[in-house]
């Protein structure tokens, strides 16, 4: 059977590059080494651990903000039920993927798929049958696995990964997360919520690296009053576990004295690698950089004519919206469209609670870069929505250009921020200015008058401030 294309890889960015295919025209295959679609996003990540956030949170706010409102409950944790609804959401995910892709006429194959030659793909069935497909381009979507650190083996145990991490049969007493990126920060307040005592080790001396540094200050802080311990500056040695128990092994990172932590689970967080194992990339002379990165060009081809790559195995934020947008324009590049990415107008989200988003630059790469820029800020204390919500912690902070007033960068730390970001990307990809965002009518009372203000202030004349 021979295709137009074949998209190894269904993940956020391998469907919808499918799916886009299709929708052009194209015959498309599909090769998918798990038994279901969506890859880590919505098997094992973004959509598991969003589940769990969000049922932590209303555990957290039944048990210590309803009575403030007039609501009298004593809620009692049923973790079995809350994993069941975790695993609910994951199943009505990856059978809607697997829905789009039929509808599609996207001829599915599951397996583990290597690149033969330019054209070919081999796809090994779970019982080691082979077969192989013929096709003119092929897009490598295969995302990314778990970085490890050397000499600490993870079991999904005792020292568990983002996977074992969303699975745990019961709340540890005790959890250390290495790591204070995005997804050690979620974890870690996932189970601090329900009740763990949480300890963050970090080698930097701060968290949330990439982010905004005002924001990462006042976010840690808001992480701290809700019970998070953090060790910045700090490394890792190693992990001895023993029986029902981990005894991790610290130093500072700039040296000094050893110290233990005792814990019953570890989670080790510390970033994701490109997934290219086994696809046969050396023998074929595709290339890749030093972290071991598929190497493209501004159309996502690789050294090898006809094969291309997106998503996590190439370079760029190991965000799924971001795959999404490279599938599409891979696609459109295919069908000899004019397929694009504007990789500055990419938003980020840590959802914890209160969320952080970001899109744009920060305070330090502007610096850093030599623009001139100014500064507009609201805090949510002053937003009539967010008292009567009693979610105050947190601002919007706009940056623009001095000379011209574009609008470079939005920073929010704040309940509901990952939605609120969505009109800053909106107002950056059209090229807009603060004085553009101040001058737009929001709706009142909502929390996302606080991104008009800060435009405002940026400007200082914010209104209600």
């Amino acid at each position: 059977m021979s295709y137009d294309l074949i998209v190894i890889g269904t993940g956020p960015g391998g469907y919808v590059a499918a799916i886009r295919a299709s929708q052009l025209g194209m015959k498309v295959a599909v090769v998918e080494k798990r038994a279901t679609h969506g890859g880590t996003c919505l098997n094992v990540g973004c959509i598991p651990s969003k589940a769990l956030l969000h049922a932590s949170e209303r555990f957290a706010e039944a048990a210590n903000g309803f009575a403030g409102m007039g609501i009298k409950v004593r809620p009692e944790l049923d973790l079995a039920a809350m994993q069941a609804f975790k695993d609910e959401g994951v199943k009505g995910n990856v059978d809607g993927v697997a829905f789009l892709l039929k509808k599609n006429k996207i001829a599915p194959f599951h397996g583990e798929g290597r690149i033969t030659a330019p054209g070919k793909v081999e796809v090994t069935d779970d019982k080691g049958g082979k077969q192989t497909l013929e096709t003119t381009s092929i897009v490598i979507a295969t995302g990314s696995d778990v970085a490890a650190i050397h000499g600490i083996a993870i079991d999904e145990e005792r020292i568990v990964s983002s996977t074992g991490a969303l699975s745990l049969p019961q709340v540890p007493q005790r959890l250390v997360v290495i790591g204070a990126g995005y997804i050690g920060l979620e974890l870690g307040s996932v189970w601090r919520r329900l009740g763990s005592e949480v300890t963050v080790v970090e080698m930097l001396d701060r968290i949330a690296p990439g982010l905004d540094g005002e924001v990462a200050k006042q976010f840690q802080r808001s992480l701290e009053k809700q019970g998070i311990a953090f060790k910045l500056g700090t490394k890792v040695l190693g992990v001895e576990t023993t029986g029902n128990a981990c005894k991790v092994t610290l130093e500072p990172a700039s040296g000094g004295a050893q110290e233990t932590r005792d814990c019953d689970v570890v989670l080790v967080a510390v970033g994701r690698v490109p997934r290219t194992e086994g696809l046969g990339l050396a023998e074929l002379g595709v290339n890749t950089d030093k972290r071991g990165r598929i190497q493209v060009d501004a159309h996502y081809a690789t050294s090898v004519p006809g094969i291309y790559a997106i998503g996590d195995v190439i370079a760029g934020p190991m965000l799924a919206h971001k795959a999404e947008e490279e599938g599409v324009a891979v696609a459109e590049i295919l069908a000899g469209q004019a397929g694009y990415v504007n990789y500055d107008v990419i938003p980020s989200v840590i959802y914890t609670a209160p969320e952080v988003a970001s899109v744009g630059k920060t305070e330090e790469e502007l610096k850093e870069a030599g623009i001139a820029y100014k500064v507009g800020k609201f805090p949510f204390t002053a937003n009539g929505r967010a008292k009567v919500n009693r979610t105050t912690e947190g601002f919007v902070k706009v940056l623009a250009e001095e000379a011209t007033d574009r609008v470079l960068g939005v920073h929010i730390l704040g309940a509901d921020a990952g939605t609120m970001i969505a009109e800053a990307a909106v107002l950056m990809e059209f090229g807009g200015s603060a004085e553009d965002l101040a001058r737009i009518c929001h709706a009142h009372p909502t929390l996302n008058e606080a991104v008009k203000e800060a435009a405002l202030a940026a400007d200082k004349r914010a209104i209600h401030m």
